[in-house]
């Protein structure tokens, strides 16, 4: 039995309870008390750079295939040239993005150890900061009609889960996350690049409606896993 605080119909009740405002970008969510250690915040997603744009580190144009980097302070995604990517990929301000995705079949997450990660909804992507990180937390980040919400994730239970899936011991802090679909049943695992979780942020904001958020981020959501597993390498 699924646990009644995950899918859609979860996310929609959170988005969208009567009188409550859309998270912003530079506020911060309440920890509720048994989840004292979550440190939540509102983030914008990345925009999407048409095949127009031009490098955010200078002004080269850009195709609609280029580099990104992880800009690490904010977390958030830069749409770059082959030049700056080459040149700031070693810098301490930046991460180069992840290249593999690892679809995992076998993936060990049942319903006790993902109520103790206290995510309000079933979709979800985890990821380990690096050395810039001096407290070595792991974060949450879930989407919402407003853009990705940030929570500190409990380290006793994240070593819970890599015990059970030593995978995740590979997984490379800041450049990949571990993305966790438990709309779909059964449940998908996905080990993928950040600007790829990034992306099914800034999707769903686009495709949401109303309250619910409609039968397009449904879509969405299941044309991004769908998208995923076709590019996939079996973990």
């Amino acid at each position: 039995m699924r646990l009644p605080a995950t899918g859609l119909r979860r996310m929609a009740a959170w988005a969208g309870e009567p009188g409550a405002a859309a998270p912003r970008p530079d506020a911060a969510a309440a920890p509720d008390a048994a989840h004292s250690r979550a440190a939540a915040a509102s983030a914008e997603p990345p925009a999407a750079t048409s095949a127009h744009g031009t490098c955010e580190l200078c002004p080269t144009s850009l195709g609609a295939d280029h580099r990104h980097l992880l800009q690490l302070d904010e977390r958030r995604i830069v749409c770059v040239c082959e030049t700056c990517w080459a040149l700031h990929s070693g810098d301490t301000e930046f991460r180069p993005t992840g290249g593999r995705t690892l679809w995992l079949e076998d993936f060990a997450l049942d319903d006790e150890l993902w109520a103790a990660f206290q995510i309000p909804i079933g979709l979800a992507f985890m990821l380990r900061s690096g050395a810039h990180d001096a407290a070595g937390r792991v974060v949450a980040l879930y989407p919402s009609p407003a853009g990705a919400t940030e929570c500190e994730l409990d380290l006793h239970a994240w070593g819970r889960l890599c015990a059970a899936n030593p995978v995740l011991d590979r997984l490379e802090p800041d450049a990949e996350a571990l993305i966790v679909n438990r709309i779909a049943d059964p449940p998908q695992h996905v080990i993928a690049p950040i600007d790829e979780c990034y992306r099914l942020v800034g999707t769903i904001k686009q495709r949401w409606r109303g309250i619910s958020g409609g039968s397009g981020v449904e879509e969405a959501i299941a044309e991004f896993f769908a998208s995923l597993r076709e590019g996939a390498v079996a973990a």
